[in-house]
């Protein structure tokens, strides 16, 4: 993606936050931050003038140093994935996410949602969603369900397009039943 749009909906303030600031500090060395936060956030995606990716936030608290800026969203975060006539193609929602811009990753947790079109849908506690790459995986557990195959997968590591269409386990769950539905419960 050759340009990246931020657009924020209400103003800029600098204030202090208590929400993960020594693992954001922790990612940038130590390095003296500055900082701003931003409401009701709306960011763009585009490529060849079509926008591709929609991220939606109630806040975001960017982190700027001289080498590195990083986007925390406290409050989670939703991304839309469009096709190039800005039709929804699927979709991911997390309680928590940082961007790390150096890298073009966002790591999103807590609750991890991805759902597609099809409406077949990805439990996790953690994902990492590669931008350039447009891909996104996990070594966590999964939960896989496929309702229009009457399906339901189960596993550990994953990785799939951004789109959801294709994906790739790297180990299917094939434990006693008893794991297996203590595996199932945890990612309801």
């Amino acid at each position: 993606m050759r340009q990246i749009f931020f657009t924020y909906s209400l103003l800029l303030l600098l204030t202090s936050c208590s929400n993960n600031l020594e693992e954001v500090e922790a990612l940038v060395g130590g390095q003296s931050l500055n900082k701003e936060i931003a409401t009701d956030v709306q960011i763009l995606y585009s490529d060849s003038a079509y926008v591709k990716v929609i991220i939606e936030s109630p806040l975001m608290i960017r982190y700027m140093s001289r080498d590195e800026n990083i986007d925390e969203f406290p409050k989670g975060l939703h991304v839309r994935f469009l096709d190039q006539n800005g039709k929804e193609k699927s979709w991911m929602d997390a309680n928590y996410a940082i961007r790390e811009e150096k890298d073009g990753k966002i790591y999103a947790e807590d609750s991890v949602v991805v759902y597609n079109a099809r409406n077949d849908k990805l439990r996790t506690d953690e994902i990492v969603w590669d931008e350039a790459n447009e891909i996104i995986y996990t070594e966590r557990a999964v939960k896989i369900m496929q309702p229009s195959r009457g399906d339901t997968i189960l596993g550990f590591g994953l990785v799939a397009n951004q789109e959801f269409t294709k994906f790739e386990l790297k180990k299917r769950f094939s434990g006693i039943k008893g794991n297996f539905e203590n595996l199932a419960k945890k990612l309801n």
